[in-house]
């Protein structure tokens, strides 16, 4: 066997153990490989091919032309183009400010918002996976990068093999192995100038940092990523003890969390929980997650993640806070058996949903903290024949389900210490000024399902839009 075949074999068999170990791809799927056009991208497209068979899978390819370097953009493209129709692979063209996609004028960050842009498109025109090009030398570049603008667990944990419908099956290789591997199969690739450039810092740490390593030791990088590889087997632990530490914080009410076990928690659990909590809303950079923690110790603050939204401190708990405060709900009817969702605002729906089966049927799929907001239909609609949905009005009174006590709401708030900006738009069910349902704390005393056949009424809160797939086209 020549060297040639000795690469082509040993790198096909590497990609195809870790897309098995990893669990990246399934029978059936179709997956789109994001094609530059650059040796990586050419390697992923040559070696998805090959593996297609033993994968049970059907490969197409995606170029986006962010169209920033004029006619060596286009000239990519073209390569691009010759070359999946060489291949005889179905081959998807996105070009920036065409087609809805917006331009990429502002850089390399408008530029990666394009590409994702255009590969969520392809997903939802039914592409099962998208496939892209980051290698061993990719993962080491970033860890660097992050570790240099200062990170956490969460970061050092690097490029994940799969996130969502993407996945990254030359985490395996490093960037020189990939050039080997398109030099053996007589592949050939273009080269973006502006990677040669000294102008980003990543490619700095590409062309001097990565080298200087390798010259202490020859598997720097795969040491790298082999660190990135454990950093993130530890911070999915971490994640986990930190969903079920703002498990037991949940407060009453939605968006809330107790302030007494979030100080309790070990540091590391702590950290891992305000990672969770700024992550969907902006780049969780380590000050934030260190203002967030401070916050929690001093029990009062606030850390402001985006012009609209921030975490406060104070009262005995940690809330979110996105936007103005909202206002009071307009009153409506509420009569699941003609209608099934109701807006709440901010972005929010009440769906209601009527279940004929047993309680126990019911439930057994349910989270047990969702319960409470499980009602037996006939029960209610005997004793509350005409709930509005609604915001507090003076004079409305709440009995809570296992205390035996019926409070003024007023009262039953300050003792929950829900935030005053929370008061007015808090949604509830009411009969009258006799409340029988308040979001985040569940149905009144008596009107749990006694487990005997009927219909069980489930509430809960969602996105106002749950299928938000189109969101970007």
């Amino acid at each position: 066997m020549t060297e040639e075949e000795k690469t082509l074999h040993g790198t096909r068999d590497r990609v195809l153990a870790f897309c098995r170990q990893a669990g990246l791809l399934a029978p059936g799927q179709q997956v789109a490989a994001a094609v530059s056009g650059g040796a990586d991208s050419m390697a992923l497209l040559r070696l998805l091919l090959d593996l297609a068979g033993p994968l049970g899978i059907r490969v197409s390819a995606c170029h986006v032309n962010h169209r920033l370097r004029g006619a060596a953009a286009d000239a990519d493209e073209a390569f691009v183009r010759a070359q999946c129709a060489g291949l005889g692979v179905p081959l998807r063209v996105f070009r920036a400010g065409e087609e809805g996609l917006p331009s990429a004028a502002g850089g390399e960050a408008e530029a990666r918002a394009l590409r994702y842009a255009c590969f969520a498109r392809l997903h939802r025109e039914g592409i099962d996976r998208v496939a892209t090009a980051h290698t061993v030398s990719d993962q080491a570049e970033t860890l660097l990068f992050r570790l240099a603008r200062g990170t956490g667990l969460h970061g050092a944990g690097g490029i994940r093999p799969a996130r969502d419908f993407y996945v990254r099956p030359l985490l395996c290789l490093t960037r020189l192995q990939v050039e080997s591997y398109c030099r053996a199969c007589r592949q050939t690739w273009v080269t973006d100038e502006t990677n040669l450039e000294d102008g980003y810092a990543r490619n700095r740490l590409r062309h001097d940092a990565l080298p200087a390593l390798r010259q202490a030791n020859a598997a720097a990088e795969e040491n790298l990523a082999r660190f990135c590889e454990k950093a993130a087997r530890a911070d999915a632990y971490f994640a986990r003890a930190a969903r079920e530490l703002l498990d037991r914080a949940a407060a009453a009410w939605p968006g809330a969390w107790d302030l007494g076990p979030l100080r309790q928690a070990d540091p590391l659990i702590l950290e891992a929980a305000a990672h969770a909590l700024v992550a969907p809303h902006r780049d969780p950079e380590a000050l934030y997650i260190r203002l967030v923690c401070e916050a929690v110790a001093r029990g009062a603050g606030a850390v402001q993640l985006r012009p609209d939204v921030r975490l406060r401190a104070g009262q005995g708990c940690l809330w979110l806070e996105e936007g103005p405060p909202a206002g009071p709900l307009q009153p409506a009817t509420f009569c699941p058996e003609k209608q099934s969702r109701y807006p709440l605002g901010g972005g929010k729906t009440l769906s209601a949903q009527l279940v004929r089966e047993t309680f126990q049927e019911k439930t057994q799929v349910v989270h047990k903290k969702d319960l409470k907001n499980v009602a037996d239909y006939a029960r209610i609609t005997m004793l509350h024949p005409a709930l509005t949905l609604r915001s507090r009005q003076p004079g409305d009174t709440y009995r809570p389900a296992g205390r035996g006590v019926t409070k003024s709401l007023r009262k039953w708030m300050n003792e929950q210490a829900i935030p005053p900006w929370m008061r007015d738009s808090l949604p509830l069910l009411a009969d009258g000024s006799q409340v029988v349902w308040v979001c985040g704390a569940g149905f009144a005393e008596g009107l749990a399902p006694d487990g005997a056949a009927g219909l069980a009424l489930r509430l809960e809160i969602q996105p106002e839009r749950e299928n938000r797939e189109d969101v970007e086209s």
